[in-house]
């Protein structure tokens, strides 16, 4: 994909390697030769082991918790790795530098909910803005109005794409008989565009969101009697809204079964128990989060975002545009 120019530079922090080695073997360059690690304190560190003067950088890092070497690691600590490295590269004369985040933590933390509630997500683009990203490559944010959070460019990736291929072969021939349910109404759009390119009708489950990390199902809004549906979110994380939908799809609106699909697998404390309890015939998740080391379950399973970015990075670095991706 990328020709003979040499001042492009891959690299990545320890959060999500194997995307990044992905997206290299796409872009037909190399993965940086950089070394992001922990002092004995705890500290993060960087060293970078090859020139950078000049070039169009691009570091790949997700923000979310990772296990290195049997370790697990927060997701501070991989923001951190993450502003490290950019800092690194700045002192070290990168031309540009373009921070590639598939997934971005801290996005739920969007507004103020009550009194004295931080705004994490701005917080964290002034961060990477002042540590000296000059623009941020990502997918599916949580709230799209974040990108305004932003003082620097922010291109912000749909999966829905990659989604819409997987699930156009799967019920290709029930298509009729399948339809798309949003999880809850703040989804409604994703789920509505989503539906239209699939061709198919829309749901919609109206639920009750008592604490956070809880929900409770109320309605069903739609006929999906005897239909295949499809539960289309950008994220799951504990996993309880989800089976929570699902169940109610079977056992209220008396669908025939539930597949689920999300951007971002989160994937914390119970969900895979739930997920592989539940109801639902089997969840996809694309592949900005990594699965989790030594986790099984049948019903997962994983797509692969590194085409899309590795486009998304091509057009960033001959300058072109980035538009056509999103169609």
């Amino acid at each position: 994909m990328i020709g003979n120019r040499k001042d492009i530079k891959v690299f990545t922090g320890n959060s999500n390697p194997e995307l990044a080695r992905d997206i290299c073997k796409e872009l037909g360059v190399p993965l940086g030769n950089c070394e992001v690690g922990r002092f004995a304190d705890g500290e993060n560190f960087a060293s970078f082991y090859e020139t950078v003067r000049g070039s169009d950088v691009f570091v790949v890092q997700s923000t979310c918790s990772f296990v290195k070497d049997g370790a697990l690691h927060s997701v501070n600590d991989a923001l951190m790795e993450l502003l490290i490295m950019i800092d690194a590269l700045r002192r070290a004369s990168a031309g540009r530098i373009t921070a590639v985040i598939p997934y971005f933590g801290y996005a739920r933390q969007d507004r103020k909910t009550k009194p004295r509630d931080p705004i994490s997500a701005k917080l964290v683009a002034n961060l990477l803005a002042e540590a000296g990203a000059d623009r941020m490559l990502t997918m599916d944010l949580h709230a799209d109005q974040i990108q305004g959070f932003f003082d620097i460019p922010v291109d912000n990736m749909r999966g829905s794409p990659l989604f819409v291929d997987h699930f156009f072969h799967k019920f290709a021939a029930c298509h009729a008989d399948t339809m798309v349910v949003s999880p809850d109404v703040g989804s409604v759009a994703r789920a509505r565009a989503f539906a239209q390119k699939l061709s198919m009708p829309l749901a919609i489950v109206d639920k009750r969101r008592q604490k956070a990390n809880s929900s409770e199902v109320m309605n069903i809004i739609g006929d999906v009697t005897d239909k295949n549906v499809i539960l289309l979110d950008d994220m799951v994380d504990t996993g309880g809204s989800l089976c929570h939908a699902a169940k109610a799809l079977i056992e209220v609106g008396n669908a025939r079964s539930v597949t689920a699909c999300a951007t971002h697998g989160v994937l914390s404390g119970p969900a895979i128990q739930r997920i592989t309890d539940s109801v639902l015939d089997h969840v996809v998740f694309l592949n900005t989060i990594p699965p989790k080391p030594g986790v099984k379950c049948d019903k997962i399973h994983y797509v692969s975002v590194a085409h899309i970015f590795a486009e998304a990075i091509s057009h960033i670095y001959m300058e072109t545009s980035v538009s056509p991706l999103f169609n």
